[in-house]
């Protein structure tokens, strides 16, 4: 990431909104600390979920991600935006989900959120020993993303064929207004340092509220060569 900061320099500013960033499996706030320190760079209220490590949805990461919401919002009086790594991503969609009037938009970084087999992930089987930690308030019968009605928020998917972690499939959304997928190259474990999609997350970032549009590769002519064509 150092040696493309003035690259990153070029990527657009925002309005100082509040922007919350969450974590991958086993992962914590450490892990997100580039992500965040680039997006405070571009002129936004960064905050960490500052729960620790993330095991899954045990109770207490639950109900301390729904405090987290509930203070940060009290706090800047305004909408999130919500950009989540893996399975931080499935946690920022459900967010949007259940309180859409408080989230401006919803980004993932690889998140595998239309995933439905866990052992299809490399990361399934530790997932599933975990599990034990787990709420039971997590419906483990929810019916797949593609029965579910869309995101009630502008969402982007960034995603990378090249993960390794998780089934570049299961990280992309369905079309539709208002959603969109954009891909990169790269790694899973890189998603959160990755030149192009930090650009990418920026890009959506400094979209001025209630006027969304698709991402469009050309406004980044230097960074051509880290984001693949678009297959048709």
């Amino acid at each position: 990431m150092g040696a493309t900061l003035p690259l990153l320099r070029l990527a657009p500013r925002g309005d100082g909104h509040p922007v919350l960033v969450l974590p991958g499996f086993t992962a914590g706030d450490n892990s997100t600390r580039p992500l965040r320190w680039f997006l405070r760079d571009r002129g936004y209220h960064v905050h960490g979920w500052r729960l620790g490590i993330n095991i899954g949805p045990s109770d207490r990461i639950l109900d301390g991600l729904a405090n987290r919401i509930i203070d940060l919002a009290e706090r800047h009086g305004t909408k999130l935006s919500l950009v989540g790594w893996s399975l931080g991503g499935i946690y920022a969609r459900e967010i949007a989900r259940a309180g859409p009037d408080g989230v401006r938009q919803v980004i993932t970084l690889g998140s595998p959120f239309r995933l439905t087999d866990r052992e299809d992930a490399n990361s399934g089987p530790l997932y599933n020993a975990l599990s034990t930690w787990h709420s039971t308030r997590v419906d483990a019968t929810r019916p797949p993303e593609d029965e579910r009605p869309p995101l009630p928020v502008p969402a982007t998917a960034i995603f990378t064929r090249s993960d390794g972690v998780a089934p570049w499939r299961s990280c992309i959304d369905a079309a539709g207004e208002r959603r969109e997928n954009v891909e990169v190259r790269g790694s899973h474990s890189g998603l959160g340092f990755n030149p192009a999609a930090l650009t990418v997350v920026a890009d959506r970032l400094a979209q001025a509220e209630g006027s969304w549009a698709p991402c469009r590769r050309r406004r980044y002519p230097l960074l051509a060569g880290m984001l693949p064509r678009p297959r048709r």
